[in-house]
């Protein structure tokens, strides 16, 4: 199977403090991967590292089989690179078919001109009837962005995120600050929009990680702890004692 993104023993400091030791991981297309770990395990800083927000203290990352270690996040994205990020970050006073539109004019390089018109572009208009039609939000699709519920806002910037069609979704806390019922809808949302698609996603809900990741990658204290299957993950001794929790083994077994 292709391999997607390679991490080769990147490490990171801070200001002398060493956030991550050694780190290598790898994703292979199609496969939904999460990140998780304790609090101040790393997480964010291996994320930002991989969309080129950071850049390692040592070692490289490379994606598509380019080494994009010094990269900045834009020449990643051009690559085919999309995230998210944990706080939402859709135009909040334009309306949501707006900001649609607005992704599919990105993906598209078209920039507004007194000569051309977006309105009259059919292939921009099409495209994004297209995602609001498939991610079901045609039901709010005049409404304002930050008239929106959290929740929804959510489900906007996911749209935001998928919408560049990009060979790696990554995705930064989907489920953080949602309620149990919109947890549910998230995580179908994402299964169905990641379909056939390649997916890392850093996240603290274990009923999440559990429902949709293929392969985890456990991190503890800037370093690898464990990596494999969910099977895997949830029978490991090291990872229940570090993160899972006692708790959470008698509640899966």
């Amino acid at each position: 199977m292709k391999r997607i993104l390679f991490v080769e023993n990147v490490s990171k400091k801070f200001s002398g403090l060493q956030v991550l030791t050694e780190v290598s991981m790898e994703v292979l297309e199609g496969e939904r991967h999460a990140i998780i770990g304790p609090n101040g395990a790393g997480k964010t800083t291996l994320f930002n590292l991989i969309t080129g927000f950071y850049r390692p203290s040592s070692g490289r990352i490379f994606f598509l089989e380019k080494d994009i270690t010094r990269m900045r996040a834009y020449q990643i994205a051009r690559h085919g690179l999309s995230r998210s990020f944990q706080i939402t970050t859709v135009f909040p006073t334009m309306t949501v078919y707006e900001n649609v539109r607005s992704a599919i004019v990105a993906k598209l390089n078209k920039r507004f001109n007194w000569v051309t018109s977006l309105k009259k572009n059919g292939n921009v208009q099409s495209q994004s009837e297209r995602l609001m039609d498939f991610l079901g939000l045609n039901d709010v699709r005049d409404i304002p962005a930050c008239e929106l519920s959290y929740g929804r806002q959510r489900h906007l910037e996911l749209a935001l995120t998928v919408a560049r069609d990009p060979v790696l979704i990554m995705l930064d806390e989907p489920t953080a600050g949602l309620n149990s019922e919109e947890t549910r809808d998230a995580v179908t949302l994402i299964r169905q929009v990641t379909e056939k698609k390649t997916l890392i996603m850093v996240e603290h809900d274990m009923d999440v990680v559990f429902n949709l990741a293929d392969r985890i990658t456990v991190l503890n204290n800037g370093r690898i702890l464990a990596q494999g299957r969910v099977d895997e993950i949830r029978q490991n001794e090291e990872v229940r004692e570090a993160y899972l929790g006692r708790k959470q083994d008698a509640t899966q077994s």
